[in-house]
């Protein structure tokens, strides 16, 4: 594992933007798989920027999302799909056959992860993951005491969890379970990035950096990636 601490939230948006874009110019159809939280939200908007004026074939890839919320249509404001649709989908003309998102209102969400676990392996895996951190160390929807080595699954949300979600909503939703790619995911992919910014995230990224490895603080598995990149601002990382 490796850390990159950046001056300041924009240029570490940046930093990770080029990252997507050298890694399309070596393999214009690399399956991409991005988080949709407040840092990767950045980061996935200065890629869109910075493709078009450094002329960046956006055309090929494929994209696959890290999770979502169950019970919210995707429609939402709020949820990982609209997020998606806004931020990167629509500005780069991304038609349904260019990605693969959980649905959250499926009546069978076992099949929805095994899906998942399929499209994932059928694409011959992941080349690059951007994700971050939640206040509990979660990654994705892999809260504490999950399964290091699962792959796409349902978790129920811790309280923090589903109350920094209600920050994405424009009213007050329930936010109980989880559908997520898991740390197997994580573990196999090609390229793991992991951002963080802001003074709030400062105790939990030293947590997770330096805490014995331990499904109690699931980013901890960040130790043990030789593939993985940790990208913080000084902000979070108390410089």
């Amino acid at each position: 594992m490796k850390l990159i601490v950046y001056a300041d939230p924009k240029q570490l948006a940046e930093a990770a933007a080029q990252e997507i874009i050298s890694l399309l110019i070596r393999k214009p159809d690399a399956v991409i798989c991005m988080a949709s939280g407040n840092s990767p939200k950045q980061t996935c908007e200065t890629f869109v920027e910075m493709a078009a004026m450094q002329g960046t074939d956006t055309g090929k890839f494929f994209f696959v999302g890290l999770d979502e919320w169950v019970g919210i249509p995707p429609d939402t404001h709020g949820s990982c799909h609209h997020d998606f649709r806004v931020r990167l989908f629509d500005p780069l003309g991304m038609g349904p056959s260019r990605y693969h998102l959980f649905d959250g209102m499926s009546a069978d969400l076992d099949h929805e992860c095994r899906k998942m676990d399929v499209v994932i392996r059928d694409k011959g895996g992941i080349d690059l993951m951007i994700v971050g951190i939640g206040m509990n160390g979660h990654i994705g929807f892999n809260e504490p005491g999950c399964d290091m080595n699962a792959l796409a699954h349902v978790a129920q949300l811790e309280p923090i969890t589903a109350s920094v979600g209600q920050q994405y909503f424009k009213t007050a939703m329930k936010l109980e379970r989880g559908i997520t790619l898991g740390l197997g995911h994580l573990k196999n992919s090609r390229q793991v990035i992991l951002l963080a910014t802001g003074q709030a995230k400062q105790d939990i990224v030293s947590k997770a950096l330096n805490q014995p490895v331990s499904s109690t603080l699931p980013a901890s598995v960040m130790q043990t990636l030789a593939h993985g990149v940790v990208m913080v601002d000084r902000a979070a990382a108390g410089s």
